[in-house]
Protein backbone atom coordinates (compact mmCIF):
# COMPACT_ATOMS: atom_id res chain seq x y z
CA UNK A 1 0.00 0.00 0.00
CA UNK A 2 1.15 3.35 -0.76
CA UNK A 3 -0.01 6.12 1.76
CA UNK A 4 -1.19 9.62 0.92
CA UNK A 5 2.15 11.38 1.05
CA UNK A 6 3.84 9.06 -1.70
CA UNK A 7 5.27 7.17 1.53
CA UNK A 8 5.52 3.30 1.26
CA UNK A 9 3.04 1.83 3.89
CA UNK A 10 4.21 -1.94 3.22
CA UNK A 11 1.37 -5.21 3.10
CA UNK A 12 -1.51 -4.02 5.20
CA UNK A 13 -5.01 -5.99 5.38
CA UNK A 14 -7.91 -4.52 3.71
CA UNK A 15 -9.59 -2.83 6.79
CA UNK A 16 -6.48 -1.08 7.83
CA UNK A 17 -6.10 0.44 4.43
CA UNK A 18 -9.75 1.56 4.58
CA UNK A 19 -9.08 2.75 7.80
CA UNK A 20 -6.04 5.06 6.82
CA UNK A 21 -7.91 6.32 3.96
CA UNK A 22 -10.86 7.34 5.48
CA UNK A 23 -8.34 9.03 8.37
CA UNK A 24 -7.03 10.52 4.88
CA UNK A 25 -10.51 11.72 3.82
CA UNK A 26 -9.53 10.14 0.04
CA UNK A 27 -10.06 7.16 -1.75
CA UNK A 28 -8.36 3.57 -1.37
CA UNK A 29 -7.35 2.96 -5.27
CA UNK A 30 -5.94 -0.51 -6.42
CA UNK A 31 -3.18 0.79 -8.99
CA UNK A 32 -1.95 -2.59 -9.61
CA UNK A 33 -4.28 -5.48 -9.53
CA UNK A 34 -2.71 -8.13 -11.44
CA UNK A 35 0.88 -7.63 -8.89
CA UNK A 36 1.71 -9.84 -5.93
CA UNK A 37 0.07 -8.11 -3.48
CA UNK A 38 -2.36 -6.12 -5.55
CA UNK A 39 -0.82 -2.48 -5.58
CA UNK A 40 -3.13 -0.05 -3.28
CA UNK A 41 -2.96 3.72 -2.76
CA UNK A 42 -4.41 6.26 -1.13
CA UNK A 43 -5.18 8.95 -3.34
CA UNK A 44 -8.40 11.03 -4.58
CA UNK A 45 -10.34 8.87 -7.53
CA UNK A 46 -11.47 11.43 -10.15
CA UNK A 47 -7.91 12.72 -10.00
CA UNK A 48 -6.83 9.36 -11.02
CA UNK A 49 -9.41 8.40 -13.42
CA UNK A 50 -8.64 12.06 -15.56
CA UNK A 51 -5.23 11.16 -15.12
CA UNK A 52 -5.41 8.18 -16.70
CA UNK A 53 -7.37 9.42 -19.42
CA UNK A 54 -4.90 12.06 -20.27
CA UNK A 55 -2.28 9.46 -20.63
CA UNK A 56 -4.36 7.71 -22.87
CA UNK A 57 -5.32 10.68 -24.88
CA UNK A 58 -1.62 11.68 -25.38
CA UNK A 59 -0.88 7.85 -26.42
CA UNK A 60 -3.59 8.07 -29.12
CA UNK A 61 -2.06 11.65 -30.35
CA UNK A 62 1.16 10.05 -31.01
CA UNK A 63 0.59 6.87 -32.67
CA UNK A 64 0.76 7.42 -36.60
CA UNK A 65 -1.72 5.83 -38.82
CA UNK A 66 -0.68 4.59 -42.03
CA UNK A 67 -2.30 4.98 -45.17
CA UNK A 68 -2.35 3.06 -48.47
CA UNK A 69 -2.34 4.77 -51.68
CA UNK A 70 -2.53 3.10 -54.84
CA UNK A 71 -1.58 3.29 -58.15
CA UNK A 72 -3.10 1.19 -61.04
CA UNK A 73 -1.85 0.72 -64.22
CA UNK A 74 -2.55 -1.88 -67.53
CA UNK A 75 0.09 -4.04 -69.13
CA UNK A 76 -0.14 -1.57 -72.05
CA UNK A 77 0.71 1.25 -69.93
CA UNK A 78 3.47 3.20 -72.04
CA UNK A 79 6.73 3.98 -70.09
CA UNK A 80 5.30 8.16 -69.84
CA UNK A 81 2.42 7.29 -68.14
CA UNK A 82 4.10 5.13 -66.08
CA UNK A 83 6.98 7.85 -64.88
CA UNK A 84 3.93 9.96 -64.17
CA UNK A 85 2.33 7.17 -61.49
CA UNK A 86 5.63 6.88 -60.28
CA UNK A 87 6.54 10.36 -59.38
CA UNK A 88 2.99 9.97 -57.54
CA UNK A 89 3.91 7.25 -55.77
CA UNK A 90 7.67 9.11 -55.15
CA UNK A 91 5.27 11.86 -53.47
CA UNK A 92 3.47 9.25 -51.47
CA UNK A 93 6.73 7.18 -49.71
CA UNK A 94 8.13 10.36 -48.95
CA UNK A 95 4.97 11.14 -47.31
CA UNK A 96 5.75 7.84 -45.43
CA UNK A 97 2.58 6.14 -46.81
CA UNK A 98 2.35 2.71 -48.44
CA UNK A 99 1.78 2.90 -51.94
CA UNK A 100 0.11 -0.78 -53.53
CA UNK A 101 0.85 -0.68 -57.38
CA UNK A 102 -2.17 -2.82 -59.11
CA UNK A 103 -1.54 -3.78 -62.70
CA UNK A 104 -5.48 -4.99 -63.77
CA UNK A 105 -5.71 -7.92 -66.92
CA UNK A 106 -8.26 -7.04 -70.07
CA UNK A 107 -9.41 -9.89 -71.76
CA UNK A 108 -6.45 -11.94 -73.52
CA UNK A 109 -4.12 -9.97 -71.28
CA UNK A 110 -3.88 -12.51 -68.58
CA UNK A 111 -1.61 -14.99 -70.79
CA UNK A 112 1.17 -12.78 -70.71
CA UNK A 113 1.45 -12.22 -67.18
CA UNK A 114 5.40 -11.50 -67.79
CA UNK A 115 4.57 -8.21 -69.31
CA UNK A 116 3.21 -7.07 -65.71
CA UNK A 117 5.55 -8.83 -64.11
CA UNK A 118 8.46 -6.68 -66.35
CA UNK A 119 6.26 -3.19 -65.38
CA UNK A 120 5.94 -3.83 -61.47
CA UNK A 121 10.01 -4.66 -61.76
CA UNK A 122 10.33 -1.68 -63.20
CA UNK A 123 8.67 0.55 -60.62
CA UNK A 124 10.16 -1.06 -57.94
CA UNK A 125 13.54 -0.42 -59.79
CA UNK A 126 12.49 3.64 -60.06
CA UNK A 127 11.58 3.39 -56.40
CA UNK A 128 14.31 1.67 -54.86
CA UNK A 129 15.80 4.27 -53.48
CA UNK A 130 13.45 5.01 -50.65
CA UNK A 131 10.97 2.12 -50.79
CA UNK A 132 11.54 -1.54 -50.17
CA UNK A 133 9.09 -4.36 -51.61
CA UNK A 134 6.79 -5.45 -48.77
CA UNK A 135 4.85 -7.75 -50.56
CA UNK A 136 6.29 -9.38 -53.88
CA UNK A 137 4.20 -9.17 -57.26
CA UNK A 138 1.41 -11.75 -56.63
CA UNK A 139 -1.24 -12.57 -59.37
CA UNK A 140 -4.96 -12.06 -57.48
CA UNK A 141 -8.17 -13.04 -59.78
CA UNK A 142 -7.14 -10.60 -62.57
CA UNK A 143 -5.24 -8.26 -61.41
CA UNK A 144 -1.91 -8.52 -60.22
CA UNK A 145 -0.96 -6.43 -57.06
CA UNK A 146 2.71 -5.16 -55.38
CA UNK A 147 2.74 -3.67 -52.17
CA UNK A 148 6.18 -1.33 -51.65
CA UNK A 149 6.46 0.51 -48.32
CA UNK A 150 8.91 3.19 -47.23
CA UNK A 151 12.42 2.26 -46.28
CA UNK A 152 13.78 3.08 -42.42
CA UNK A 153 15.88 5.87 -44.41
CA UNK A 154 14.00 7.54 -46.01
CA UNK A 155 11.55 9.27 -42.62
CA UNK A 156 13.28 12.32 -42.56
CA UNK A 157 10.14 14.10 -41.88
Amino acid sequence: MIGPNGENIGVVTIDAANQVAREAELDLVEVAPNSDPPVCRVMDFGKFVYERAKKEREARKAQTKIEVKEIRLRPKTNEHHRNLKVRDARRWLEAGMKVKVRIRFRGREITYPEIALEDLRLVAEDLSDLAVVEQAPALEGRTMLMVLAPSKVSKKK
